[in-house]
């Protein structure tokens, strides 16, 4: 991924590379020292590995080739948190993360705290001479971590879902959901839609560029997301148990838990008792709240309930467009440890509670180019097999989200905060 230019871009200071340095520590004040090592399945990562990932990061790319003299306190950080970039060299396997009990969390906060005061000493001396390639690194550095602080609340919510005595994050309350009322739509006319990030908005990553016109036919969408509720009919009409509804490689993902110990087969953190629904959360378990928007659902079972309204998913062209004027700030207002899965007053508006499937395969946008070098690894290499989302979620940082965001997934994946929109052709 890559920044915008730094055309007219202030200097970076100090206190905003920390804040977003000491969210991500904030974060874990809720956790045990047992915690910091959890990884339930491949796909997830330890917090312990988050918080020293990010920190490689800013080292790799800012440090190394930018300061003078810069000693890491660990040459084998760079092959044990390298994540994926290969121009940078071998990688410590994924799967295997949860095993590296060393180095310890007290080493992991400590290379932290190094890596920050050497930034910071960067950020401060190096005057008018700031280039815009320190500025672009440093910015794109801190927006990695922000996604790495979402990524810190999904992994940790699928690893303490495997326990038993279901951990909370928070112990306060679940705040009551308002009624999210009937769903209404949304219409719009065909038209040449601009699509992707404007210049003049700020940052943004490369496979948000470059903004380009698409043409979009007839459509509606709906004006709040499927509830919990609603998809519990699914489920009653035998929606799980219906190949007519079903993607073909959704409906062999299902029949493989079906084989299993799935007997009832629903979204993710669903669990059946005594014929009652719960869910799990960051407050614990719970019983299944009607009005709360669904979620954790993969693609496949999204893309089911929509073919089971006679409706569809939007494409991510459309939801840019049906986006408007929705308040950017929506998705950036919420604390998962405080508001798991709260709706916006605004009955669900289009931003702010869950990531939304789209039927859009990501690919590159019309021209778009990858930086050079390992930095360009960020995004191009992944635009194969994975499906757009949009909107945003509940666990997304202050700060991070914008209306050209794309976020990508494989469609089997569920344990992200993903929900659903309903689309239809007019």
């Amino acid at each position: 991924m890559t920044s915008t230019a730094i055309q007219n871009k202030p200097r970076p200071s100090p206190d905003n590379y920390l804040t977003v340095r000491g969210h991500s520590e904030f974060l874990c004040t809720p956790l045990e020292k047992e915690d910091y090592g959890l990884q339930a399945m491949a796909s997830t990562s330890p917090a312990k590995w988050h918080l020293a990932h990010t920190t490689w990061f800013f080292e790799t790319f800012i440090l190394k080739p930018f300061y003078p003299d810069y000693q890491s306190p660990q040459p084998q950080f760079e092959y044990l948190f390298n994540s994926y970039y290969n121009g940078i060299g071998e990688q410590y396997p994924r799967h295997q993360r949860g095993l590296l009990s060393r180095p310890a969390v007290d080493e992991v906060m400590q290379y932290r705290k190094q890596v920050d005061e050497h930034i910071c000493a960067l950020i401060e001396n190096h005057e008018s001479r700031f280039s815009s390639d320190i500025f672009n690194r440093l910015e794109l550095g801190c927006h990695h971590e922000q996604q790495h602080q979402e990524l810190f609340f999904t992994d940790l919510k699928y690893c303490w879902f495997q326990n038993p005595l279901a951990p909370a994050y928070t112990d306060s309350a679940m705040p009551d959901s308002p009624d999210l009322g009937p769903m209404g739509w949304q219409t719009f006319k065909a038209q040449l839609a601009e699509i992707g990030h404007h210049s003049a908005h700020g940052f943004c990553f490369d496979n948000e560029l470059p903004r380009h016109p698409h043409y979009v036919t007839d459509f509606r969408i709906a004006d709040r997301l499927v509830s919990n509720g609603e998809f519990l009919e699914f489920i009653h009409d035998d929606g799980y148990q219906r190949p007519e509804l079903w993607l073909a490689d959704g409906w062999s993902q299902l029949a493989e838990l079906n084989s299993g110990s799935h007997a009832n087969p629903a979204p993710l953190y669903w669990t059946l008792r005594d014929g009652r629904w719960y869910e799990y959360t960051f407050y614990g378990l719970s019983e299944l709240d009607y009005q709360r928007p669904v979620s954790h659902l993969s693609a496949y079972e999204a893309d089911a309930y929509a073919r089971w309204k006679n409706c569809r998913l939007p494409t991510e062209f459309e939801w840019e467009l049906s986006m408007g004027n929705a308040n950017q700030s929506d998705a950036a207002a919420n604390s998962p440890g405080e508001q798991q899965f709260q709706v916006h007053p605004q009955s669900c508006d289009i931003v702010g509670n869950l990531w939304q499937w789209t039927s859009s395969a990501y690919s590159p946008y019309p021209g778009f180019k990858a930086a050079a070098g390992a930095i360009g690894e960020y995004n191009g290499k992944f635009m194969a097999n994975q499906l757009v989302l949009r909107g945003g979620s509940i666990a997304t940082s202050p700060g991070h989200y914008r209306h050209s965001y794309r976020n990508f997934f494989y469609p089997p994946d569920q344990w992200q905060f993903t929900g659903l929109r309903l689309a239809q052709d007019v």
